[in-house]
C-alpha cells in the first residue's frame, strides 16, 4: 500500500508540472448525450441514433448554420459508442454504427474546423454498459485517442469505487499529456464524490483536468436547471474561487432546443450559465432548431461574456423577496454582465434598484445593453434608480460598460 501510495504521488506530482494549454475560455460545442441518450436503434431510426451518421450531419449544421463561428467548435460523441475490444485490448467502436471509425469522423471534423470529442469511463463499465477504461487500460486507451485525433476526453465515473478514481483520474491526465496530442481533459470525477471538500480536492483538479461535472446529470426540465443553480449557489463561495481559464466547473449541457424549457427558461438558462462561465455545450438537433432557440444560442453579446478572457466565474450578490435574485460577473475592461432573475411563475415582476445597491463603483458612468433586446440605457450612476420588468422564470441580463471615470473628470 505504501508503494502505490508513493507511485501515485509521483504521477501527480508529473501531472502538476504540466499544462496542456487549452480551453483558455469555456469551452463550447454540441455534445449528443440529452438529446439522442443512448439511441442505437439504427434500424428503425437511423436519423437519431448513436451512429457516425448522426454526429456528420450536425459537423455539418455546426458549419453551415453558423455555430463554428460564433466558437461552437466541439463536436462531442457521449457513451454507447464502443463496440468492445479487440484481441490486443484496443478499444474499437461499434462496426455496424460507425463502420469507417472514429479517426474518420475526427478527420471529417477537422476538415471542417471543428474538434472532436469523445466519452469513456473510469470503471469497468459505462454508465450505459459498455467496456470502461480500468486501471491497467489507461495508458492504452490515452494512446488510442490520440491516434484518432481526437481533441476531447469526458472520462465518467460509473462503476468505479473512490479508490480507482482518486488513481484513475490522475493517471489519465498523466497519460493524455504523454501522447503529445493537446487532448482537453473533462473529468466526471467530483459528481461521484459529492462535489465538495474534503471529499473533493479543487486544488489537485484544477492541475488535471480542464473542466468537471460538480454535480447531478441535467435532465430536460425546469425543475433540474433549479436544482443545479440552487446547488451552484449554496456553495459558490467553495466554487467560484477555483474556476479560470484552463479550468472549469461544469452545471452540465444547455437543454435550449429540446422540449423541457420554456422560451423564458431557455433565454434563463443561457444567461445563468453564462454568468457561471460554464462550458456551452447544447445538446440538442440542430436540424430542427427553432429561430427562436437559435437566437438565444448565437446571441453575439451572450457569447462575448461567457468567453470573457479573464475567466472569473460570477455569483449571486442579491436575494430579495424569496423569488428575486441578481447576480454578476466581473468581466475585462472593468466591464461587468449583470442578471436579475425571477422565479415568479404568475407574472412579470417590476423590480427597482440602483447600483449602488449593487456595490458598483461610486467614481463610474455606466452603460448597460440588454443582452436579449439590444436596449441601451445611458448614463447610469450610483445613484441612479432603474427598473426591470423580469417575466415569470425568466431573466433580464446587462452587458454593463464604464463610459467615464468621475473622479478624473473632476480634476
Amino acid at each position: 500500500m505504501l508503494l502505490k501510495t508513493a507511485l501515485l504521488l509521483v504521477l501527480v506530482a508529473q501531472v502538476l508540472m504540466l499544462d496542456n494549454g487549452l480551453l483558455r475560455t469555456p469551452p463550447m460545442g454540441w455534445l449528443a448525450w440529452e438529446r439522442f441518450r443512448c439511441n442505437t436503434n439504427c434500424d428503425e431510426d437511423p436519423k437519431n441514433c448513436i451512429s457516425e451518421w448522426l454526429f456528420m450531419e450536425m459537423a455539418d449544421r455546426l458549419v453551415q448554420d453558423g455555430w463554428r463561428d460564433l466558437g461552437y467548435v466541439y463536436l462531442n460523441i457521449d457513451d454507447c459508442w464502443i463496440g468492445g475490444r479487440d484481441a490486443s485490448g484496443r478499444l474499437v467502436p461499434d462496426a455496424k454504427r460507425f463502420p469507417h471509425g472514429i479517426a474518420f469522423l475526427a478527420d471529417y471534423a477537422h476538415s471542417l474546423g471543428l474538434k472532436l470529442g469523445i466519452y469513456e469511463d473510469m470503471g469497468k463499465l459505462t454508465c450505459m454498459g459498455y467496456p470502461g477504461t480500468t486501471l491497467d487500460k489507461v495508458v492504452q486507451d490515452a494512446q488510442t485517442f490520440a491516434e484518432w485525433k481526437v481533441d476531447m476526453l469526458k472520462l465518467d465515473g460509473c462503476y468505479s469505487t473512490p479508490e480507482e478514481r482518486a488513481e484513475g483520474y490522475p493517471k489519465m491526465a498523466a497519460a493524455l499529456n504523454a501522447t503529445g496530442r493537446p487532448i482537453a481533459f473533462s473529468c466526471s470525477w467530483p459528481a461521484y464524490e459529492g462535489g465538495l471538500p474534503p471529499a473533493v480536492n479543487y486544488s489537485l483538479l484544477a492541475e488535471i483536468c480542464n473542466l468537471w461535472r460538480n454535480y447531478d446529470d441535467i435532465q430536460d426540465s425546469w425543475d433540474s436547471v433549479l436544482s443545479i443553480l440552487d446547488w451552484f449557489v449554496q456553495h459558490q463561495d467553495i466554487l467560484q474561487p477555483v474556476a479560470g481559464p484552463g479550468h472549469w466547473n461544469d452545471p452540465d449541457m444547455l437543454l435550449i432546443g429540446n422540449f423541457g424549457l420554456s422560451l423564458e427558461q431557455a433565454q434563463a438558462q443561457m444567461a445563468l450559465w453564462t454568468i457561471l462561465a460554464a462550458p456551452l455545450f447544447m445538446s440538442t438537433d440542430l436540424r430542427t432548431m427553432s429561430a427562436q432557440n437559435m437566437n438565444i444560442l448565437q446571441n453575439p453579446l451572450i457569447i462575448k461574456i461567457n468567453q470573457d478572457p479573464l475567466g472569473i466565474q460570477g455569483r449571486r450578490i442579491r436575494k430579495e423577496k424569496s423569488y428575486i435574485e441578481v447576480f454578476m460577473r466581473p468581466l475585462s475592461n472593468e466591464a461587468s454582465a449583470l442578471v436579475f432573475f425571477s422565479r415568479r411563475t404568475d407574472m412579470p415582476y417590476r423590480y427597482q434598484s440602483s447600483l449602488a445597491q449593487l456595490n458598483f463603483n461610486r467614481s463610474m458612468t455606466y452603460e448597460a445593453e440588454d443582452v436579449y433586446s439590444g436596449d441601451v440605457i445611458s448614463g447610469l450612476r450610483d445613484e441612479t434608480n432603474f427598473t426591470v420588468i423580469i417575466n415569470p422564470s425568466g431573466v433580464v441580463m446587462w452587458y454593463l460598460y464604464p463610459i467615464k471615470n468621475l473622479e478624473m473628470s473632476q480634476q
